[in-house]
């Protein structure tokens, strides 16, 4: 209300600016000016003729040239008073009056925000600059969607800078809340998907597995769903049913799809048969993997399941997953260390150390 109060006297004081020279008149009035300054000389003229500074011809002449000066301002003058005043005035009264706030409201309202909040300076002192760093902006958008939780643009942007910086838990609530407020597709839910498995050290799991099919419930050619859907089945220990994923995926991709080299390097992991023809730097970037960086990947996710279990325990799913990829390794020590800690993990819980149980002897583990 203030603030409308503060315009509306604003407009008052531009009409009054634009209105007042239009009451005082129509022209500028300088003749009387010009009139005082000619009487002033016209006295001057009679001091100097009595002190004898000039002779009574010349004084005689000066008077005639001034008066003759004196009476041509006054004939100006008397025009001046005596012409009416002209349409164009009230013209440009009204127009000043009613035109000037209609022309600022009708500006205005298409291009101002007049429902927009305060913006306090303080807050505007904080504004991003490109030499800020990425967690600096992410913390000022947080704090943005702390007061929005509804901006679903404001989640979708944030999501994916969370999964970039490695904040997993965060990023699965940021891509929950970009499908509640901007709607449910398959790309937001494979995003979902990749996000769980993330914060679950790289291991599919059933969380995430659900999100990739409801993925590509809504568009069955969903790359990614269906590339981790494949990964699931290769921890699972379904290399067949993997093989068979990755191999429908390349049939239907163009032979320049960027993602094509990855699946087929896990093609070639499982022990997939071999690609159709590709060109030379397909097939080049395909097998381009030395087997030591495929076993130190491997490694690498297995010891992330590994740490996230002694944080959390209660995963069943998770302890077989870890003593199964033991096994796969052939470190079996390993694996049995495993099961005891799982053991260990879930004592107090009669269900999951019975599916735990139940889970060991199918890998081949005394239960």
């Amino acid at each position: 209300m203030t603030l409308w109060f503060v315009f509306a006297l604003m407009t008052a004081a531009a009409i009054f600016a634009v209105l007042l020279p239009l009451g005082l008149g129509g022209r500028y009035q300088a003749g009387g000016r010009e009139a005082v300054v000619y009487s002033d000389q016209l006295q001057e003229v009679d001091r100097d003729a009595a002190s004898g500074l000039i002779g009574k011809a010349e004084a005689e002449a000066a008077r005639v040239e001034i008066g003759r000066r004196l009476l041509a301002v006054a004939d100006q003058d008397a025009g001046a008073t005596l012409k009416p005043s002209m349409p164009w005035r009230r013209a440009a009264a009204g127009l000043a009056l009613v035109g000037l706030p209609l022309l600022a409201v009708g500006i205005y309202l298409p291009l101002g925000s007049p429902r927009l909040g305060d913006f306090p300076l303080a807050v505007r002192s904080r504004a991003p600059s490109a030499a800020q760093p990425l967690e600096a902006l992410v913390n000022q958008v947080e704090q943005h969607l702390e007061k929005n939780p509804t901006d679903g643009r404001g989640w979708n942007v944030l999501a994916p800078v969370l999964l970039r910086l490695g904040r997993f838990d965060d990023a699965v609530r940021a891509f929950r809340n970009c499908i509640t407020y901007n709607g449910d597709s398959a790309e937001r839910r494979a995003d979902l998907g990749e996000a769980i498995a993330a914060a679950a050290g790289g291991v599919i799991t059933t969380e995430a597995k659900s999100e990739f099919e409801r993925a590509l419930a809504l568009n069955a050619d969903d790359v990614k769903s269906s590339y981790f859907l494949g990964l699931a089945a290769e921890q699972d220990g379904r290399q067949a049913d993997a093989a068979s994923i990755w191999r429908a995926m390349l049939d239907k991709a163009p032979a320049d799809a960027p993602w094509r080299s990855l699946v087929q390097a896990a093609l070639t992991r499982v022990g997939g048969p071999p690609a159709p023809a590709l060109s030379d730097a397909t097939v080049a970037a395909a097998n381009g993997m030395p087997e030591n960086d495929r076993e130190a990947m491997i490694r690498g996710m297995v010891d992330r399941l590994a740490t996230r279990l002694k944080q959390n325990g209660d995963d069943v799913e998770g302890w077989l997953r870890l003593v199964r990829a033991y096994m796969v390794m052939g470190d079996r020590e390993k694996a049995r260390t495993a099961q005891s800690d799982a053991r260990q993990a879930v004592a107090n819980d009669a269900d999951r150390l019975r599916e735990l149980n139940e889970g060991l002897k199918k890998l081949g583990l005394d239960g």
